[in-house]
């Protein structure tokens, strides 16, 4: 197995930002807050002092992997006779201090009001926040949740250099793609025994093979607990969670591979041994790996 590092460009961060960014200005200015910036910035006295419009300001303040949301199990994917394993996302939290900056304290709290309102009605991001930046990829789905701080909010402000301020804990989850993947040989489908008997002085030679494939359903997905059967020998298995089956003692020469599903879908192939094996799509038409030709010439 061969370890292939292909890191892809990420600005997911960023583009986290802008999707934000275009939410909370849509919603604000649809209830009439209109000419309300969306800032980023460490909420600093420096930086409030500077300010000359109401703001939103989402200052991101924590990172870390969201262990109870990460899938541990990689994802495979099979073609041009090799096996490419892919490492599955970090789910990655984000944590954002929400506050709002206005001349009056009223005009504070009705802004903040509505901050919350959008926050807590949207807890997955609207698909049309999520295109990212032009020419680039597309975010995943982001839920989002209003939670409580990690830490007491007076060490907070004290650390940004800020004046305490009532604020929104706002946390994001998003999923950032590996670019290490691992790739796999061709899948060992067949193997041979041969076995000698001598009697009288002559020797007898006969060879039995093992051979497999693959059980899909017509969506490619695969199926398993499928009974599959080689009626002319005699030989009979069931496929695993990845839709794949292996026979041994299988004789030379073609052989018909019946499938039958719990569901009670079918599937048969004609496959030389030994071979390539044989994948058999149930739900659909299936493939037919030994050369011959249908009756219908296709």
């Amino acid at each position: 197995m061969a370890l292939i590092v292909d890191v892809p460009l990420n600005t997911s961060i960023a583009d986290l930002d802008e999707a934000l960014r275009t939410l909370l200005r849509r919603e604000l200015e649809r209830h009439g807050f209109e000419g309300v910036d969306v800032a980023f910035d460490a909420p600093s006295k420096e930086w409030s002092g500077k300010l000359t419009s109401p703001t939103v300001d989402l200052f991101l303040y924590d990172l870390r992997e969201a262990l109870d949301r990460t899938v541990a199990t990689p994802t495979e994917q099979r073609g041009n006779g090799q096996t490419v394993v892919h490492q599955p996302p970090m789910r990655l939290e984000l944590t954002y201090a929400v506050t709002a900056w206005t001349q009056a304290v009223e005009d504070e709290h009705r802004l903040l009001s509505q901050v919350l309102a959008i926050l807590i009605s949207h807890r997955k991001l609207p698909a049309d926040v999520l295109e990212g930046r032009p020419g680039g990829p597309r975010l995943p789905e982001i839920a989002t949740s209003v939670g409580r701080p990690r830490e007491e909010k007076a060490d907070f402000w004290t650390s940004v250099g800020g004046q305490y301020k009532a604020s929104i804990d706002l946390v994001a989850h998003l999923p950032v793609e590996s670019g290490a993947t691992f790739v796999r040989g061709p899948e060992v489908r067949t193997q041979t025994l041969r076995v000698g008997v001598a009697e009288g002085g002559r020797g007898t030679l006969t060879e039995l093979h093992r051979c497999g494939g693959t059980v899909l359903d017509a969506e490619g997905e695969p199926v398993r607990d499928a009974w599959v059967a080689l009626p002319d020998s005699g030989r009979w298995t069931a496929t695993d969670r990845d839709g794949r089956f292996r026979l041994g003692r299988v004789p030379s020469g073609e052989q018909r591979v019946i499938v039958r599903t719990a569901a009670g879908d079918e599937a048969e192939a004609v496959v030389t041994v030994p071979g390539p094996g044989a994948d058999l799509v149930v739900g659909g038409r299936p493939k037919r790996r030994s050369g011959k030709r249908d009756d219908d010439g296709t």
